[in-house]
């Protein structure tokens, strides 16, 4: 599967078949929460929070490519991600695109 965030692919005529999506929401146990806190005082990389939201970002991905093969898609053009805070420690990603074939 082809993934760009443009809405074309050099040299490919393209047909539009829909709008796919994935998503996931993602949360760290308590012990990682804590150690962001420490972190946060001295400052740093929160690298339990990067590594929770690669994950995140992965998950939402593979489903929206799942979503776009069920379409029949060989690509999924203007790819956007986008997060939010649903609670403390935890956070929804999003990632969305045009599903297409190739002429």
């Amino acid at each position: 599967m082809i993934l760009v965030n443009t809405d074309y692919i050099t040299g490919k005529e393209i047909e539009m078949l829909g709008l796919v999506q994935g998503a996931t929401i993602q949360s760290k146990h308590i012990g990682k929460d804590i150690g962001a806190s420490l972190k946060g005082i001295v400052g740093g990389e929160l690298s339990g929070y990067t590594q929770m939201m690669i994950e995140a970002r992965n998950i939402a991905t593979e489903r929206m490519i799942e979503m776009g093969e069920k379409l029949g898609a060989e690509a999924i053009v203007n790819v956007r991600f986008t997060t939010s805070a649903v609670t403390p420690g935890a956070a929804e990603v999003m990632v969305y695109g045009t599903a297409v074939k190739f002429k």
